[in-house]
């Protein structure tokens, strides 16, 4: 299997989808994905039931990912936030987040507490102060190939101009890609890709109702983003399953009527890979049949 930094000087654009715990992350990878996206916004719905507004820990989120990267093989992209505090915190939350194996970790310049980059209200910390903590995160990487995701906020506090001389400032950090958040229009998606596609990966945020309209990622890098996530489509697309599975048990006292959407027991075992767990307990308890 290629690294994250091998897989991305491909010129195919890395399609990647949101997970929330070890689950969701087994089934992407049981769908043929070739990497994860672990969101602050995901870490936030699944394991508090809360929102996006800068509530949830360095150490939960790092939690979460262990637990990923404990089941899958697959690389994943991990939400640093703001990085939960100043430079030295960055540090911190890099070597977590290394630990627990993030194959790139992305760090944001709002300032705390953050928020959603597709809810109103959001503000910043300066860029010297952004472009410092990014140097922290390089310095605290132990591995090369632990890359650094920066991505800037800037477009709906200071313009798209602003947002473009942040992205440059980040850029001369040595950083291993770009994100340049909620980019409004085609046009702007466009621009942002006519500067800095050539330069370094660039990141499309495709979030459902969000500020960016929603493409394809083979549209998406036919005019430059290398790659595109789907970071909380999973959560929503679960939470509309699950009020439909909730109000039918409560109205009809029964599964009944959704066993043909629903996997069975033995179904969801083999999907999990419990017959091979067994098995492999077996023959530690048992060494003549190994």
């Amino acid at each position: 299997m290629s690294t994250l930094r091998e897989r991305l000087a491909e010129p195919r654009p890395l399609l990647v989808p949101g997970v929330y715990d070890a689950l969701t992350a087994l089934l992407a990878e049981q769908a043929g994905f070739e990497a994860l996206y672990l969101s602050g916004g995901a870490v936030a719905y699944s394991q508090l039931g809360r929102s996006d507004i800068g509530l949830t820990t360095a150490s939960e989120t790092a939690n979460v990912l262990a637990r990923i990267t404990d089941r899958v093989r697959l690389p994943v992209i991990v939400d640093g936030d703001t990085g939960y505090g100043n430079a030295l915190n960055v540090q911190r939350t890099v070597r977590d987040f290394e630990r627990a194996g993030a194959a790139m970790v992305q760090l944001e310049d709002q300032d705390f507490p953050k928020r959603c980059g597709h809810l109103a209200g959001k503000t910043l910390v300066s860029c010297a102060e952004m472009q410092g903590k990014l140097r922290a995160a390089l310095d605290a990487r132990r591995s090369r190939e632990t890359l650094i995701l920066a991505r800037t906020d800037a477009v709906a506090v200071e313009g798209l101009d602003a947002a473009f001389a942040r992205a440059e400032a980040y850029l001369e950090c040595g950083v291993d890609a770009l994100f340049i958040e909620a980019l409004r229009s085609p046009e702007q998606m466009q621009q942002a890709c006519a500067r800095f596609a050539g330069r370094t990966p660039l990141l499309a945020n495709m979030v459902e109702g969000g500020q960016t309209p929603i493409g394809r990622a083979s549209e998406l890098g036919e005019i430059g983003f290398r790659i595109v996530i789907f970071p909380g489509g999973t959560a929503r697309f679960v939470a509309a399953g699950l009020q439909q599975y909730f109000a039918t048990l409560k109205a009809e006292g029964t599964t009944a009527t959704l066993r043909e959407r629903m996997l069975d027991f033995d179904q969801l075992n083999g999907v999990i890979g419990t017959p091979e767990l067994l098995a492999q307990g077996q023959a530690y308890a048992d060494p003549g049949a190994r």
